[in-house]
């Protein structure tokens, strides 16, 4: 007769943590833990265990808190080692952790120094909307303004997009070519037949 099996299913594979390290000597102080759920990005995500503290008893024991551990490690997430020690605890008793072998190791947790990334200058101006711009050339003329240039905009920024770090952007200074260029209009069309015969 063949199985059959109720409730939600999991992608995990592997065991908890107090699994491994209950059975290693000195508690696995120094070794290798490997989340497989995070296997699946291209860089080395990986936990070095620093310390190891056990829990209390529940009072209501169910199948998740009983297999808690309190651990302290130094963490690399897609290759990017952290500063500061974290520590897992929540997250402890799921059946997702291996212990990575001593020959395995250095290979594993070998991390590929990435090519830095050029910043982005982003333009202090931008061309007005058509229709904006035709009307700001009539009224210039029709003051008797004699339009030379092609009327811009300044451009107000997020700020938030400009201080975050993670995105390396900057506003150009004033006469500095920014590398970036944003343009008006529809880009590009994913059906081009529907613009057949106009300017986009």
């Amino acid at each position: 007769m063949p199985y059959k099996y109720f409730g939600k299913t999991t992608t995990f594979r592997g065991k908890t943590l107090w699994e491994i390290l209950g059975n290693l000597k000195n508690l696995g102080i120094g070794r290798v833990i490997v989340r497989s759920a995070f296997e699946k990005y291209p860089e080395p995500s990986f936990i070095k265990i620093v310390k190891v503290e056990t829990l209390p008893s529940p009072k209501e024991p169910s199948i998740d808190n009983v297999r808690k551990v309190k651990v302290l490690v130094e963490k690399t997430f897609r290759g990017v080692k952290s500063p500061n020690l974290a520590t897992i605890e929540s997250s402890s008793y799921k059946t997702d952790y291996r212990l990575l072998s001593k020959d395995e190791e250095a290979e594993y947790c070998k991390i590929e120094k990435k090519p830095e990334v050029q910043m982005k200058i982003l333009p202090r101006t931008m061309a007005l909307p058509p229709l904006l711009k035709e009307v700001i050339i009539r009224e210039m003329k029709a003051d008797g303004k004699i339009v030379k240039d092609e009327p811009m905009i300044e451009i107000v920024y997020n700020r938030h997009v400009i201080k975050n770090k993670k995105i390396n952007t900057r506003i150009a200074n004033e006469g500095e070519k920014p590398n970036v260029e944003i343009n008006i209009g529809l880009g590009k069309p994913s059906c081009s037949r529907l613009y057949k015969g106009l300017e986009i």
